[in-house]
């Protein structure tokens, strides 16, 4: 299986190649000319390292990029730097999303093309009926306003949950929605929900960033698990930080 991952240099990005690479599967990655990569990334055959930045790509090599990829996965996210954040693009998830979606339909694939976008428990999948207070409807609302890279994380969503939807016959998606991200080494026990547990905002959980791709990796791998998922946006949580 070939798998595009875009987002790939960044420090959930990363863990997510390691893992789909000790599952035994081809990867492309996409990234800028500087990012710093594993060394050992040069020398696995792998690995196939595409320098060029998604936006950047036409409509046409956005076709010939997924065209022999059974699954795509996004960790693109926005760094935490005023440019980062303020700075453009400012829907670079959003418009990633959909430019690779776009090309994936236009090729017409015999059989869906699975795409799994890594998100926040701070969106709200709107296809469930997930409870929220007061106090986080008004923190949301004032993120929206100020924090452009929460409105494109969640417009992100909505793209796969609206205009993707359910029956697509070219793509079937999952978005993964981790909470307080934690830098650690090794896989370790994790709960998966269909919704959050836990407040996001008041009281959030921890969710390693090991986990998170140990997660994606194994819906990319397993169709048991994916078929469990698919269409949905489960939120996971480091076991531990649940006791």
């Amino acid at each position: 299986m070939m798998v595009l991952v875009v987002g790939a240099s960044g420090a959930t990005g990363r863990k997510l190649v390691d893992q789909l690479i000790m599952l035994g599967q081809q990867v492309k990655v996409v990234v800028r000319a500087s990012s710093q990569l594993p060394a050992h990334w040069n020398e696995s055959n792998q690995i196939h390292i595409i320098t060029s930045n998604i936006l950047d790509f036409s409509e046409v090599e956005l076709r010939g990029l997924v065209q022999d990829c059974s699954a795509i996965a996004s960790c693109l996210g926005h760094n935490m730097t005023w440019k980062g954040i303020y700075g453009d693009p400012k829907k670079l998830v959003t418009d990633a999303t959909r430019r690779l979606c776009k090309a994936v339909e236009m090729n017409a694939p015999k059989e869906a093309v699975k795409f799994v976008l890594m998100n926040t428990t701070g969106n709200r999948n709107r296809d469930l009926n997930e409870p929220i207070s007061f106090a986080e409807k008004a923190a949301l609302g004032f993120f929206r306003l100020l924090l452009p890279p929460h409105t494109d994380n969640e417009a992100a969503a909505d793209y796969l949950r609206s205009e993707i939807g359910q029956n697509n016959t070219s793509i079937s998606w999952v978005a993964v929605r981790p909470d307080s991200l934690l830098h650690e080494e090794e896989v370790s026990d994790y709960s998966l929900f269909p919704s959050p547990i836990r407040s996001a905002l008041f009281k959030p959980g921890k969710t390693s960033r090991i986990n998170v791709a140990h997660f994606m990796a194994t819906l990319v791998y397993d169709n048991s698990l994916w078929l469990k998922w698919k269409g949905q946006m489960p939120v996971i949580y480091n076991r531990a930080s649940l006791d």
